[in-house]
């Protein structure tokens, strides 16, 4: 019987990390067989292309690496950590959980393209790749964290403050490029039916707790027969 695999995603400071661990513990609760993954594996060798482009070793910016090239990176870090990790396991009934997926190559590679139709083209291309050639699993669903761009851009603010300097890889660091992603969370959430998760309210995020309530109510509708 196969399982579920099920996709939070979301900007940098959403809190992906927090809502997945807190899902997963939710979901063990109530007697669920259930396994986190995150993408990109940093521990892994299959990473190693996706941590040279992270930190600008192909340039020191994001379009520096065609989208066809840098989607083949991450792909080949989720094939690895599938094949070896969690395969068998989804296969068997499990319910995986990630943070991140393909869903964010298709974020931030789909918005280096400035055409709709190109885009397009390479969202079909990227489905193909890894859905059907690779041989990933699709999503069952894909809960988006949604914050608004202004706030992202405060939570990004924060990290620096904290650190005392520039911190991020080549995406975090280019103010556009973010600008880009938020722009295009609605081309993405109509093309795929994401599930968005509204994190703030009145400009402000919500608690941890008020935002995992509604990731759960989001999944069991998924999990339920």
């Amino acid at each position: 019987m196969q399982g579920r695999l099920i996709i939070i995603e979301g900007g940098d400071g959403s809190g992906k990390a927090t809502q997945t661990k807190l899902l997963q513990e939710h979901l063990q609760r109530e007697g669920q067989s259930v396994r986190a993954v995150s993408f990109p594996d940093y521990d892994s060798d299959s990473s190693a292309l996706v941590r040279m482009y992270l930190r600008g070793d192909f340039g020191a910016d994001a379009d520096a690496v065609n989208p066809y090239a840098a989607s083949a990176f991450y792909a080949v870090d989720r094939f690895a950590s599938y094949q070896m990790h969690w395969k068998s396991f989804l296969e068997q009934g499990g319910i995986v959980l990630a943070d991140r997926y393909t869903t964010s190559n298709m974020l931030y590679q789909m918005i280096k393209f400035n055409d709709p139709a190109d885009r397009r083209a390479y969202l079909d291309w990227l489905e193909d790749f890894e859905f059907g050639k690779m041989g990933l699993p699709r999503p069952d669903l894909v809960c988006l964290l949604d914050v608004p761009l202004d706030v992202t851009e405060q939570l990004m603010a924060g990290r620096q403050g904290k650190t005392g300097g520039t911190t991020g890889d080549i995406h975090e660091k280019n103010g556009s490029f973010l600008h880009k992603c938020h722009d295009a969370y609605d081309e993405l959430t109509d093309r795929y039916g994401w599930q968005r998760i509204a994190c703030t309210e009145d400009g402000r995020m919500r608690s941890i707790d008020d935002i995992h309530a509604d990731v759960y109510q989001a999944v069991a509708a998924v999990l339920i027969p």
